[in-house]
């Protein structure tokens, strides 16, 4: 599968491995960039891409662990694949647990490895197109008016009408403004629309 404005990280310090794994990932069709340590990796400039890693668990210097933790630390969420020899398999299912996407055993087939990298890409370029569809949501939610958000989030929640109004002491009439405005500001048609714009993730928190 070829991943459009995908990369993929490789960090390993094995040359050799770490020069046919780019080369490999580039005949597929995706961007690759290869370090030799846990240190270059963090020091470089990344773009922000849909990207994945490969991993190697023993690197000098800085572990594949440590760097595993240390991305979780900074927020960075890229999936990561850990690529290990048969000693460092009880290790890899540690990163597993830690959140790693796969892992991978070496001495291991070039097929094999591209499916999963294409499936680490699916998942990441899905992650952020929820995130994104996230702000989006965030920032609508913030550009009403506070009154409106209280009538909204009641909405939300299947309150009628003459509820709100009641929980608000404001007329039903002013209620029926509100509910007006909210769907012209947010460019809406109906009730429906607002809970699939807003009820996937949880906005109003």
């Amino acid at each position: 599968m070829t991943e459009s404005g995908c990369l993929v990280y490789v960090v390993d310090d094995d040359e050799a491995m770490r020069d046919s794994l780019c080369f490999l990932l580039r005949t597929a069709g995706h961007d690759s960039r290869g370090y030799a340590s846990a240190e270059a990796f963090l020091e470089a400039r990344r773009p922000q891409r849909n990207s994945c890693m490969l991993l190697d668990m023993r690197l000098p210097g800085m572990g594949g662990p440590a760097l595993q933790t240390a991305l979780a630390a900074g927020g960075e969420r890229m999936p990561v694949i850990i690529v290990t020899g048969h000693g460092d398999v009880p290790m890899a299912v540690e990163a597993l647990k830690r959140g790693a996407f796969d892992f991978l055993e070496k001495p291991f087939e070039d097929r094999l490895l591209l499916s999963r990298v294409g499936q680490a890409l699916q998942h990441d370029l899905a992650r952020r197109e929820c995130e994104a569809q996230e702000v989006a949501r965030r920032t609508r939610f913030a550009s009403l008016t506070a009154r409106e958000q209280e009538v909204l989030a009641r909405v939300l929640q299947g309150k009628p009408s003459r509820v709100i109004a009641a929980e608000l002491h404001v007329t039903l009439k002013t209620v029926e403004f509100h509910r007006a405005r909210i769907l012209t500001r947010l460019g809406v048609h109906s009730a429906a629309d607002l809970f699939r714009l807003f009820l996937a993730p949880d906005v109003l928190q």
